[in-house]
């Protein structure tokens, strides 16, 4: 998410190259790339080879919800499988309808689709 924020800070500027985002950001080179290379393969990003190349976003930060790109990079949004709304699974021995964790792991997941799906990568942006 740090890396995305200072591409959205130059969004416009051209390719950025993972070193820099790595040393700006003090995130591992190793780990970013990973990273990277991830949200490339989900049209997230592009990148540029050869001089001048590196990585850029591939549409407005403005336009691209914090909620797509955590279920790129973590996966589901909610904190279990049995209350998930893209990776539904039903837990072993338990009755949803009456499950106390199953309504509060409900309002949880709510209340982070609530901020991710209203925010972008523009709000990550340091100010």
């Amino acid at each position: 998410m740090k890396a995305l924020g200072h591409l959205a800070s130059l969004y416009g500027e051209g390719p950025v190259l993972i070193a820099d985002i790595s040393e700006k950001k003090k995130i591992p080179i190793k780990f970013l790339e990973t990273i990277l290379l991830q949200l490339k393969q989900k049209n997230i990003l592009d990148s540029k080879k050869g001089k001048g190349g590196g990585y850029f976003l591939a549409a407005n930060p403005k336009k691209i919800s914090l909620a797509a790109i955590y279920r790129i990079i973590e996966g589901p949004i909610a904190p279990l499988p049995c209350v998930s709304l893209n990776f539904y699974e039903k837990c072993k021995d338990c009755n949803e309808k009456h499950c106390g964790l199953n309504r509060v792991m409900l309002l949880t997941r709510d209340a982070n689709l609530k901020v991710l799906e209203k925010k972008t990568v523009y709000d990550l942006i340091d100010r």
